[in-house]
């Protein structure tokens, strides 16, 4: 098939699933923005329970995706997915709308509206996230030089749903009121809705190969029985009962540690164990691991920003700024925004670099190192600052555009090594172990940040104590430093293993 020039204009899918996109994830980090902030505001929580349920609500939220991958692929298609992933999502902002009118006059039926609407927004993004991604490879034909530039516009399109959610979900909930809360989950639900709205409108004129056949069809050998709208509504019934129930033992247990675990020993002895794959395909699959496993450091330390950092931003930021106070929500718009701005100078910068562009394992270990620089900064921002002082946020803005920067080295190049080193065979199953990673990271995120030592109390992590913020960001600065000074060393040898 002929390559088409890069000159060529991009098909009108892309903009449809740019849009879609976009609202997606406008809704999820506006609410993700003032999710603790409403769960110690609002519903009472203590800083470090609130920290462990966002950790095991991030967590869960990129392991349901393996479900959702699946069930589009084998049973309903991509289109489908997406369109119900989306409608729980926006069912799942109705009820944490209606959990933050009534955690003051019903606080029980509150509490179980809240970890029901989360376990909504669990299953509905584990259907919609993954198959919107893979519907944009699509559009194209094999070998087309427009794929790369394509995903580079998708991406964009996610960070500016990023950049905006934040800042107008802050804007209308994050008011210094806990009852305005519901605006926030209220305005997040209303970017859902506008996100399935575009999909359904347009993709079947829309979103087809080059030949104008619609993609994301439900597969031809799908049961038809399954495709049964009561099937469909019973099915999506039944796994959000088990997200919500996973969510909530997790909050009483905390066994994700323990599933997490079991899934970085159970699928390296599936694959090392398969006598059909060469000592270099294991070599490759090999290094996937080691990647994943730093990965998790590296996720762990940056996924503070909806937690620790948040509360950092609420209780210790200077954001008065006489005439206006900026919401602490609006600080997690600065990494999408920061996305927007420094991914043209990365793509220039590596070209530019030529055949010296370093390998993937040297720009993860770099953007380890730049997550470490970033919470040096802060850490310094808050050295010898007497308690109940308030910082100036320059600091916090500082610290996201390394971490910005950090983010940018490793999580698109992780992923492209994961695609890459994969053998045939279990190409799918190795990608699950990348999000498993993240998972891992999220939950670690969540664990930490309950560490965060406010109201004067001492917290420990291995040994490590902390009575102050900048023992504490100190933390991130040894974790991160150390696992970007061993991914530096080692970066050759893994270099060596990728290229046989």
């Amino acid at each position: 098939m002929a390559q088409t020039t890069p000159a060529a204009k991009h098909p009108k899918g892309l903009y449809v699933l740019f849009a879609t996109e976009m609202w997606e994830r406008f809704n999820f980090y506006g609410m993700r923005a003032i999710l603790v902030l409403f769960m110690t505001k609002a519903l009472l929580f203590d800083h470090a329970f609130a920290s462990n349920l966002y950790g095991s609500y991030l967590s869960l939220v990129y392991l349901s995706p393996l479900i959702g991958g699946f069930m589009a692929d084998k049973y309903w298609g991509n289109n489908r997915s997406i369109i119900t992933g989306g409608i729980v999502m926006a069912i799942g902002e109705l009820v944490l709308f209606a959990c933050g009118s009534l955690y003051q006059s019903s606080p029980q039926i509150s509490s179980v509206l809240f970890f029901s609407g989360l376990g909504l927004m669990i299953t509905g993004n584990g259907f919609f996230k993954p198959n919107i991604s893979s519907l944009v490879g699509q559009l194209y034909p094999h070998g087309d030089k427009r794929k790369d530039a394509a995903y580079t516009i998708f991406y964009m399109g996610i960070n500016v749903g990023g950049a905006f959610g934040p800042f107008l979900c802050g804007l209308f909930g994050d008011t210094g009121n806990p009852a305005d809360f519901r605006w926030a989950f209220l305005v997040g639900g209303i970017g859902m809705v506008i996100s399935v709205i575009v999909q359904k409108l347009f993709q079947a004129k829309y979103v087809v190969d080059t030949e104008g056949k619609q993609l994301g069809t439900v597969p031809e050998k799908s049961p038809k029985s399954l495709l049964s709208p009561i099937v469909v509504v019973l099915g999506m019934t039944v796994l959000a009962l088990i997200f919500i129930g996973l969510f909530y033992l997790d909050a009483k247990y905390n066994y994700l540690f323990y599933l997490l675990s079991a899934c970085f020993i159970g699928i390296p002895l599936i694959v090392f164990s398969d006598k059909k794959l060469t000592k270099i395909e294991k070599e490759k699959v090999a290094v996937i691991f080691l990647i994943c496993f730093f990965v998790i450091f590296f996720w762990g330390a940056f996924e503070q920003a909806g937690a620790s950092l948040t509360f950092f931003a609420s209780e210790q930021t200077q954001r008065d700024l006489g005439f206006f106070t900026v919401p602490a929500s609006w600080f997690q718009s600065l990494n999408s925004t920061f996305v927007v701005l420094f991914a043209p100078f990365f793509a220039w910068f590596w070209l530019k670099l030529g055949k010296r562009e370093p390998k993937s394992p040297f720009k993860m270990a770099l953007g380890l190192f730049l997550l470490a620089l970033g919470y040096l900064w802060i850490a310094f921002g808050v050295k010898d600052v007497q308690s109940g002082i308030k910082v100036s946020m320059i600091w916090l803005v500082g610290m996201y555009a390394l971490h910005t920067a950090g983010e940018l080295c490793l999580s698109p190049i992780g992923l492209s090594l994961v695609n890459q080193l994969s053998p045939l065979k279990y190409s799918s199953l190795l990608m699950a172990v990348w999000f498993t990673a993240n998972a891992f990271g999220n939950k670690l995120a969540g664990v930490l940040s309950s560490l965060y030592p406010d109201g004067g109390k001492t917290t420990s992590f291995l040994g490590y104590h902390m009575s102050n913020l900048y023992d504490f960001f100190m933390l991130f600065v040894f974790m991160a430093g150390a696992a970007s000074i061993i991914l530096f060393l080692i970066s050759s040898k893994l270099k060596k293993l990728m290229e046989q």
